[in-house]
């Protein structure tokens, strides 16, 4: 730390001593006040100045910027009291290195200094009075530094306390979340390429071979009804070749939600669902884009998980909104017991945190669970903050398992009406990635 910012810093906890003593005398004062409710007015404008006073202190001698502007009585007495005994220690160490320099300069300067013999355990040195006032006094200095930038961060601790964390605090944090969701996101790109590359293997391929070798039969055969038998075998496997290949579109990006959005898109994976979902919609609109596509993957891989893994019998899903932030809650009456570091789990905690989410996972042994996901309204690229900070990708992939299946069967339609509305599901059939 360089000389002027060690002075800064010296100059702040001098100033906090005063202002400390102030603040003791204005809690004296006001603890009693606010039991009179006519005081209580001139408590919280007092309160308010001797905050902005804090606040400019650090700001300006301390270089530390807080998040809260209100600390509260708890957050004056306990700056009062450091400041208070801070201060006082280190303006009475820089007074007493003070004297001791100056005495020992003059006594240098004005040849008034007297030898003073020194006797250690086999040495014995003789100084003189200058001398040792001057080391003193250098000694004491250098005490005083430390002592100042010790309680130089301590009120920054204090104020990080109860005040939040500073700027550069917050700016450490946002560049650490940012650096893991990016890397995050980077691995779910890989693994849903990885999911697309057995899905297309694994179904789409093996039907495509079964439809030419029974046309390559039916080309060979020289006999006209087995022929027409292969055809016809052939005319069945290229539909379900066809449905394959729908199963597997649905499963990357379904159409419905971009054009009918979240509510029509839900409506669809409760259809394909063996076990009844229940979908209370509270939205007034459509969410943005990012918000949308990310709600739709956190419900759709929650409500296949509670199916595959936990054996559940119902599900129920609720969107909810309030003026900030878009939030979904799916559960269940499944076993429970669901694993948040598992690999579907953690690929929908990285999809929110990329759109600056919450995702809270409330899963004990025996049931039931409880999935949350809660996204801002405005998406990182688009809020104030984007000049600051990188903005997270949308997080458009599904998180799968390493079977990466999903099988869709027919089943009664179900879909989800108004805002507060209520939309159930019948049976069907979906497997699919797990979250767990």
């Amino acid at each position: 730390m360089s000389g002027s910012r060690a002075a800064r810093v010296l100059a702040g906890v001098v100033l906090g001593m005063a202002l400390g003593l102030v603040e003791l005398a204005f809690l004296c004062v006001a603890w009693p006040a606010c039991l009179i409710p006519a005081a209580r007015p001139a408590v919280v404008r007092g309160l308010d100045r001797l905050m902005a006073l804090e606040r400019a202190r650090l700001s300006k001698w301390l270089g530390h910027e807080v998040a809260r502007r209100d600390g509260g009585h708890g957050f004056l007495a306990a700056r009062a009291a450091l400041g208070v005994l801070g201060g006082y220690l280190c303006a009475a160490g820089l007074f007493l290195s003070g004297l001791l320099l100056v005495g020992g300069l003059w006594d240098l300067a004005w040849g008034r200094a007297e030898p003073v013999p020194v006797n250690l355990p086999g040495v014995r040195i003789v100084t003189n009075s200058g001398m040792l006032g001057l080391t003193g006094g250098v000694v004491l200095l250098a005490l005083v530094t430390l002592m100042t930038l010790a309680v130089g961060s301590l009120e920054r601790r204090l104020a990080d306390h109860f005040l939040g964390p500073g700027s550069h605090e917050l700016m450490r944090r946002r560049i650490a979340e940012l650096t893991a969701t990016r890397s995050g996101i980077v691995r779910a790109v890989d693994d849903e390429r990885r999911r697309i590359e057995r899905d297309l293997h694994d179904g789409v391929q093996q039907r495509g071979v079964a439809l030419a070798m029974l046309l390559g039969r039916a080309q060979h055969s020289a006999d006209p009804g087995a022929t027409t038998e292969l055809v016809a075998q052939a005319y069945s496997e290229s539909r379900r070749l066809l449905d394959e290949l729908r199963s597997v579109a649905w499963r990357i990006y379904p159409t419905a939600l971009d054009e009918l959005g979240l509510r029509a898109a839900l409506a669809g994976v409760a259809d394909r669902s063996s076990v009844p979902v229940t979908v209370h919609d509270g939205l007034a609109g459509r969410p943005v884009s990012e918000v949308e596509t990310a709600l739709y993957f956190v419900a759709r891989e929650a409500i296949t998980n509670a199916i595959k893994h936990a054996g559940a019998r119902d599900i129920l899903v609720v969107l909810t909104e309030d003026e900030r932030a878009v939030s979904v809650v799916i559960s269940d009456d499944g076993s429970g017991g669901a694993d948040p570091t598992g690999g579907g789990l953690s690929g929908l905690a990285r999809r929110v945190l990329a759109l600056d989410g919450e995702f809270t996972v409330q899963s004990p042994p025996g049931g039931p669970t409880k999935i949350a996901a809660t996204l801002p309204k405005t998406p990182p690229g688009d809020s104030p903050e984007a000049s600051e900070s990188v903005p997270g990708p949308s997080g458009g992939f599904p998180q799968t398992d390493s079977s990466g299946s999903e099988a869709a069967s027919s089943g009664p339609r179900a879909g989800s009406s108004g805002p507060g509305m209520a939309a159930s599901s019948g049976s069907g059939a979906e497997s699919g990635s797990s979250c767990g």
